[in-house]
């Protein structure tokens, strides 16, 4: 299981390494999708089917259709920066460092003197079958009432993201009429 666990881990840094380094936008495109891929794989030995099935339909299915659509209304190449700046760098080390500050007081993986652990909040189970209307499955119940939430507001990103997307790319009708009589111009 290791030699799988390495292996994975290493086609993922690899794929990310050369997302970074490609130019041209189809390539990067295709990347994306096996990296979602080689993450719902990660996930699944991670014992977490449900985030695995999403990556892999929005990560690799939606997101990879959404891009490719992008792709062919723009170039299929990205600009070359003529120069380079440090904000980016800049903004990128201090949100590393605070996510990095966040994990320090965080118990070690699987430790058993987590809280989560030690202290199991009986109210889930005291008050599934009352919040359920009578779900007599715990899991069921936490399932759909309070993961609910969860996937309602993951719904809600994508959907905005379309629709800014959407947004985004289309063509005002102004375009389109400005660039009619140019044609016309040239071609007499």
């Amino acid at each position: 299981m290791n030699l799988i666990v390495f292996a994975l881990l290493a086609l993922l840094a690899i794929t990310a390494v050369a997302i970074a380094q490609l130019r041209e936008l189809w390539a990067v495109i295709m990347f994306t999708g096996i990296y979602s891929f080689l993450s719902a794989s990660w996930m699944i030995i991670l014992d977490a089917p449900d985030v695995a099935f999403t990556e892999a339909a929005v990560g690799a299915g939606i997101s990879t259709v959404l891009m490719l659509s992008t792709m062919a209304l723009t170039g299929k190449a990205e600009d070359i920066p003529r120069k380079s700046s440090v904000v980016p760098l800049f903004v990128v080390i201090v949100t590393g460092a605070t996510l990095v500050y966040g994990t320090l007081d965080m118990p070690h993986f699987g430790s058993p003197d987590a809280p989560v652990q030690v202290y199991p909040d009986p109210s889930f189970v005291e008050r599934s079958e009352a919040d359920m209307h009578g779900l007599p499955n715990v899991v069921t119940a936490l399932l759909a009432s309070y993961r609910g939430y969860d996937t309602l507001g993951e719904t809600t990103v994508v959907l905005t993201a379309g629709i800014a997307v959407l947004l985004i790319l289309r063509k005002n009708e102004d375009e389109q009429d400005d660039t009619a009589p140019l044609a016309r111009n040239k071609s007499s």
